[in-house]
């Protein structure tokens, strides 16, 4: 694990090798109060543990105070062109900004880091491919041809750029920074990713932007973030999609669980069927994924159609099935617990994952 320097943000710690960080992002009007608290309360419920807020004008900006007094979650303000909307939702009690230094010139620049830093108020450099300037864009959409070398220039201008706002920050003695490098296409934005970890030791924040719907933003987003993850790259994340929020978090969450980096709710392993199967798995798995949500315990579930790779699979879970031709044989922490018939593979499976959710919460 990659441990850069612990950037604090109302109490939330980023960076230091510490687990990945889930942040969220407000889709309501930031106008709407009671709508915005609403969806932040709901975000946080989802297991967020920062939510960024748009904002657009000087309204919204004048309005964060409000909503900073109406939630307990650590708040980030997403500023675009206007510095002086950063200037005052740093006066409004904001936790933490992000700027994207492609739309503000390093004289504004210099002026938020001067504010932030009196108010210890840590900023994110956010880089984004859509945003970088216009010369280099234009360079880029005349080589379309060509998609390496236009993917290469993207990433040494998105890692320039931030480079770029870091050094005005830190000339101005600024330093409670977070880069994040994001573009719609998922290998721009792990190779820029790959090359930053190496030049800064400040915490990267981890997302491909404008992934689209689910499942291809799902798929997109664990391929970015998880092919990164797995490197040891990454102190925050948030997954973007076209969707719900809270479905963004959920997706953020399952990402981590599946690469170790949390443990939180059951895991079903079930094969994908074949000639030999020996029972229905995909009865059994749809009824079991029904009544796992109401399983918090990391429990480890196998459903396995035959004698295969079965009861091996079986064996390394937690609790297992392997179908049989007249039923199932059912594993618990790799001890033959009992051969059951066929009708008694769903009830037993869950009767045995409820008793060990329950013993393992120790109620």
């Amino acid at each position: 694990m990659r441990k850069s320097k612990i950037v604090e943000v109302r109490g939330v710690k980023i960076g230091g090798g510490l687990p990945p960080v889930v942040q969220g992002m407000v889709k309501t009007d930031p106008l709407d109060i009671d709508a915005t608290v609403d969806q932040i309360e709901k975000l946080q419920r989802a297991g967020a543990k920062l939510v960024r807020l748009a904002v657009p004008n000087v309204k919204v900006a004048r309005s964060i105070s409000v909503i900073r007094d109406l939630v307990n979650i650590p708040l980030s303000a997403d500023i675009h062109f206007n510095y002086r909307l950063a200037l005052e939702v740093i006066d409004r009690g904001i936790d933490k900004v992000r700027i994207n230094p492609g739309n503000l010139s390093p004289r504004e620049i210099s002026i938020i880091a001067d504010k932030a830093k009196k108010s210890k108020v840590p900023i994110r450099v956010g880089v984004n491919s859509g945003s970088l300037p216009k010369k280099v864009l234009e360079e880029i959409s005349r080589i379309r041809e060509d998609k390496q070398r236009r993917h290469r220039l993207m990433v040494e201008a998105m890692v320039d750029s931030a480079l770029g706002c870091i050094r005005v920050l830190e000339d101005k003695g600024f330093e409670d920074i977070v880069v994040s490098l994001k573009a719609s296409d998922v290998s721009v934005t792990i190779l820029a990713n790959k090359i930053m970890a190496e030049k800064i030791n400040y915490p990267l924040h981890l997302g491909v932007t404008a992934t689209g719907p689910p499942p291809e933003g799902i798929i997109k987003s664990a391929i970015g973030l998880g092919s990164l993850l797995c490197e040891g790259i990454g102190d925050t994340i948030r997954v973007s999609l076209t969707a719900d929020p809270i479905e963004e978090i959920k997706v953020a969450y399952q990402i981590l669980k599946y690469l170790g980096f949390v443990d939180m709710g059951p895991t079903i392993i079930s094969c994908p069927t074949c000639g030999r199967k020996r029972g229905d798995v995909y009865s059994i798995v749809k009824q079991i994924s029904k009544e796992v949500g109401k399983i918090t315990s990391p429990l480890k579930i196998a459903v396995m159609g035959c004698e295969v790779n079965g009861p091996g699979e079986a064996i390394e879970a937690d609790i297992g099935v392997a179908c049989t031709t007249g039923g199932a044989v059912i594993f618990k922490k790799g001890r033959l617990l009992n051969k059951i018939r066929k009708e008694q593979i769903v009830p037993t499976l869950l009767k045995e994952l409820r008793s060990m959710d329950h013993n393992l919460k120790g109620t």
